[in-house]
């Protein structure tokens, strides 16, 4: 069987995001995804209206039955939503040191909504900054996450924390031409990429670059392939994306 990455993540009926991007990503990549739910989200691709999260025992109920039967190499994590599920997702990592673990440390939707209490969210990451072989904040996350407001200095704050290596993806930031990431791996800049900065707003690209690193992590690529790859899969199925509402939010077209 293809390798498996398990992803801890939340349900978004618009299908744009959270574990149906995931599934998507993750399958394109030539992995195979499997799904501890998180959370069921009343959002669509233009605004998240509320939220249930999944208990930490019906969470991590899920997780077990999956690593009893299939072959997981990575897990990834998008929305977890409440504090005890990050401390659940420690354990369970803790508890498998040999998987690969990508963390993208969802605080806030595209589309605009709490996805958890934002402060409480930020302190309880600190787990699982030193668990993840890669961390993929956006530069609004970045500085959430480290109270720093210099991306350089913030950076090298999470490498403090214990942070493996970082993705930092640049398009939050005021670059009206272009987009700018970097990866750093053990505090050095190993790597950095600049792309066109295409029109209009995505729904669900995080989530699906996350991913698609994910699986071809699981696949045997290094980070540097990895995230290559998966920059260059995603700028194709966002020029290809769809618009279910004039002026609104584009979902990724993964296929």
């Amino acid at each position: 069987m293809r390798p498996t990455v398990l992803c801890f993540s939340g349900l978004d009926p618009s299908g744009g995001a959270g574990l149906q991007a995931d599934i998507e990503a993750i399958g394109q990549s030539g992995a195979h995804a499997a799904i501890a739910c998180t959370a069921l989200t009343v959002q669509n691709s233009q605004q998240v209206f509320g939220f249930s999260a999944t208990s930490k025992e019906l969470l991590l109920a899920q997780a077990q039955a999956v690593a009893d039967d299939l072959p997981i190499q990575c897990v990834k994590s998008g929305m977890l939503g409440t504090t005890e599920n990050i401390a659940a997702l420690a354990d369970f990592l803790r508890a498998r040191p040999g998987y690969l673990y990508v963390l993208d440390p969802v605080l806030v939707a595209n589309s605009g909504g709490s996805l958890g209490d934002q402060a409480t969210l930020v302190s309880a990451f600190a787990e699982l900054i030193p668990l993840a072989a890669l961390i993929t904040p956006n530069t609004v996350e970045l500085r959430a996450l480290t109270g720093e407001q210099d991306l350089e200095r913030a950076t090298q704050r999470l490498f403090a924390m214990g942070a493996q290596a970082v993705l930092v993806k640049g398009g939050h930031e005021d670059t009206p031409d272009f987009i700018r990431n970097a990866l750093y791996i053990d505090g050095e800049l190993a790597s950095e990429t600049q792309c066109p900065r295409l029109p209009g707003e995505y729904h669900g690209s995080g989530c699906s670059l996350a991913s698609y690193i994910a699986g071809r992590l699981a696949l045997g690529d290094d980070l540097k392939a990895a995230v290559h790859h998966a920059e260059v899969w995603l700028f194709g199925v966002l020029k290809n994306a769809e618009t279910p509402v004039p002026d609104g939010q584009k979902i990724p077209k993964r296929f």
